[in-house]
């Protein structure tokens, strides 16, 4: 029979030991314990040694965290201070973007031309960024052919307006994206409508 047999019933001695965290292990008896851990007052075969510790570590948390959740128990943090009703609370981006008229352009890589332009709305699928939000925010939005206006474009030339109305949803929020869009700049105005 094997050291390593699986089957070979295990005759060692082992000690209960226990860390600076109060948590438990097993460590074989005859050997020197590992760094941080002291006996625990237990010795005996496996299985004694697990019931032991199965009877005395009744909370698994490690010490620094109950001391944590104790000291927090005891002395708990302020509440938030109250809203200053004095102070406008600020507007979602949603409820910015949904307020009037905003400046745009239209979302297009890899170069920034009418031809990509046209391509986009073919696939029925723009984006139109809108240029004063920090960061500039880029909006992906399916079009609802029926509600665009195309009769206003010369695609070829590259001039007069398009207007375009998708949906998309928005910071979890279904909006629907409405914009008029200059072709010889691809810049215009836009705007959020909530659905």
């Amino acid at each position: 029979m094997s050291w390593n047999d699986p089957d070979r019933e295990d005759t060692t001695i082992y000690k209960v030991v226990l860390n600076h965290e109060e948590q438990y292990s097993i460590w074989p008896e005859y050997k020197e314990n590992p760094l941080g851990w002291i006996d625990a007052g237990k010795v005996g075969p496996k299985a004694e040694c697990f019931a032991y510790i199965k009877e005395v570590w009744t909370d698994m948390r490690p010490l620094s965290l109950r001391k944590k959740m104790e000291e927090t128990a005891r002395n708990p943090p302020p509440p938030p201070p109250a809203p200053d009703p004095n102070k406008p609370t600020e507007k979602s981006l949603v409820e910015r973007l949904s307020d009037g008229n905003h400046p745009v352009e239209a979302g297009l890589r890899p170069e920034k031309t009418v031809k990509v332009f046209k391509e986009a709305i073919d696939r029925n699928f723009v984006h139109v960024k809108f240029t004063e939000t920090r960061g500039g925010t880029e909006l992906g939005v399916k079009l609802d052919t029926a509600a665009c206006d195309f009769t206003k474009a010369d695609f070829d030339n590259a001039v007069g307006t398009v207007h375009i109305e998708g949906g998309l949803t928005l910071d979890y929020v279904p909006v629907r994206c409405c914009a008029d869009i200059d072709l010889e700049t691809l810049q215009g105005t836009g705007r959020l409508v909530t659905v």
